[in-house]
C-alpha cells in the first residue's frame, strides 16, 4: 500500500488528523527505532541492533503512518503462511486513539491474507489494559498467559485471530458440506 490517505476518528480532546500509510523503506530506521523507544520503556523497547534485525527479515513487512512527512506510527510483521506474527504496533502519543492503530493493522492484515496468510499471533504486557482492548477490538482472542515474558517479570498474553473467511471447517465422513 503507498500513499493511501486515511482520516482517524474524531475524539473530545484530539481531532483527527489524516496520514499516509506506506511501505516502510530502510531510510525509516531512525524515526522507527526513536519511535519504538518513547512508545515502550526500556527493556521492553528493541535496541538499535534487534529492530535492525528484524527489519531485515525476508519475511518481515514494514507499514508506517506519515502526517506532513512525519512517521507517527508503524506496524512490523513477520509472515511464513498460513501464519503471522505482529512484532510491533506503535503509535506516537499524540496521534493515538484516531484510528492510526487500527488502519495500521487492518491494512496489514489485508496484505497478510492477500500472501496466505490465515492466523496471526501477538504478544502483549497483562497489564496493557488499553493494549489488550485495542486488539481485542479487532478481534484478537487471548490464547495463553506466557510467564514472566517482558524483562523475565511481567507476564503476556498471547493472542490469535483467525482472519475472516478462513475457517476451515470439518467434513466428516458421509457428510456433504
Amino acid at each position: 500500500m503507498t500513499g493511501a490517505l486515511f482520516s482517524g476518528e474524531s475524539s473530545a480532546y484530539n481531532r483527527a488528523m489524516p496520514v499516509t500509510l506506506r511501505a516502510h523503506q530502510p531510510g525509516d530506521f531512525a524515526a522507527l527505532l526513536r519511535l519504538d523507544h518513547a512508545c515502550f520503556p526500556p527493556g521492553i523497547a528493541y535496541s538499535k541492533t534487534m529492530l535492525r534485525y528484524f527489519l531485515k527479515l525476508p519475511s518481515a513487512d514494514g507499514m508506517v503512518a506519515e502526517d506532513a512527512g512525519k512517521i507517527v506510527g508503524f506496524i512490523l510483521t513477520e509472515e511464513n503462511p498460513p501464519l503471522a506474527h505482529v512484532i510491533t504496533l506503535d503509535v506516537a502519543e499524540s496521534y493515538r486513539r484516531q484510528g492510526v492503530g487500527s488502519a495500521l493493522l487492518e491494512e496489514s492484515e489485508k496484505n497478510l491474507a492477500l500472501r496466505g496468510v490465515r492466523t496471526i499471533l501477538l504478544e502483549t504486557a497483562t497489564d496493557n489494559e488499553a493494549g489488550v482492548a485495542f486488539w481485542q477490538r479487532h478481534g484478537y482472542r487471548i490464547e495463553a498467559t506466557l510467564k514472566r515474558y517482558y524483562l523475565r517479570r511481567i507476564d503476556a498474553y498471547e493472542m490469535r485471530k483467525i482472519l475472516p473467511g478462513t475457517r476451515k471447517t470439518t467434513k466428516h465422513p458421509g457428510e456433504n458440506v
